[in-house]
């Protein structure tokens, strides 16, 4: 009893640096209260004393904000850091070296008895505010982004933001096929789309962004062999006239762009629209 109460309290050292002493940790942090008040509880329900440990279950949330239900299984070393509102259901199996940060649910999705709950396996970490709904698996070492939802199996070693998660970084990432890209042209026809992708890097990278990026490069491409291909045919036959493809105007794309401008920032002051008055005279003006 006592080693395992010396592992947890060490587990609290390891992940959290405002830890300071022996003393602090076990006095001054919920969520190893509500551990320790579940394992008490988790006994006393396999025991069949099941009322017991449910009031020992909603004593510990009054004292902690932290409800776990009696019967979840819980590993070695688990971490619960600030706590208030992490809400573990009845079937949930949580491994070794599990993190959880506040907010935190682990919930189901179904009122039919039997396994309702995810389980987490050893060294998964979850971030402030997420949910993570239904009887399926969250991989080792697995990482799951503040207030995610994910409602589908994460496999080992993944990274898993946004609602719904998404897996954004595996641990073992399939091979991409490398596009050669020209860095200036590509920022040109971004531009054409009023695209940016807003600082999108490997280390948070946001997937839809990501996804558009990936569109636009793969345009980009498209462009540079039908260029290729259209000056192949004039050197082949000297009367090939080359058609211009249509230019993609600012005023086609004024109403989204406005949306984006309004949502994710300040209207961009240099953008041209192109209107019609009354008499067919063309103005130029912003916005």
């Amino acid at each position: 009893m006592f080693q395992r109460l010396r592992e947890d309290i060490n587990s609290v050292f390891a992940r959290d640096p405002a830890a300071r002493n022996f003393l602090e940790v076990l006095t001054n942090y919920p969520g190893l209260h509500a551990l320790l008040l579940h394992r008490m509880a988790h006994w006393l329900w396999k025991k069949h004393l099941k009322w017991l440990a449910r009031t020992l279950s909603t004593f510990s949330r009054w004292l902690t904000g932290i409800e776990i239900h009696p019967g979840a299984k819980i590993g070695r070393r688990f971490f619960i850091d600030h706590g208030m509102g992490v809400v573990i259901g009845e079937t949930a199996e949580v491994g070794d070296d599990v993190t959880l940060y506040q907010g935190v649910t682990l919930g189901g999705t179904s009122w039919h008895k039997g396994k309702r709950h995810p389980t987490l396996e050893q060294g998964v970490i979850v971030g402030a505010g997420a949910k993570i709904l239904g009887p399926f698996t969250v991989g080792a070492g697995a990482k799951v982004g503040s207030n995610a939802v994910v409602t589908k199996e994460v496999p080992a070693g993944a990274t898993v933001v946004g609602i719904p998660g998404k897996i954004v970084k595996r641990e073992e990432p399939d091979a991409a096929a490398v596009l050669d890209i020209d860095p200036a042209r590509r920022e040109a026809i971004c531009q054409k789309f009023g695209f940016d992708a807003y600082g999108v890097s490997e280390d948070m990278p946001d997937p839809v962004a990501r996804s558009i990026q990936a569109m636009l490069d793969h345009m980009h491409a498209v462009d540079e062999r039908i260029e290729r291909m259209c000056g192949t045919l004039r050197k082949l036959d000297a009367s090939y006239r080359e058609g211009k493809l249509p230019e993609l105007r600012d005023e086609d794309f004024a109403d989204i762009l406005d949306d984006v401008d309004a949502c994710c920032g300040p209207p961009k002051p240099n953008r041209q629209t192109t209107r019609k008055d009354e008499k067919g005279d063309v103005h130029q003006g912003n916005g």
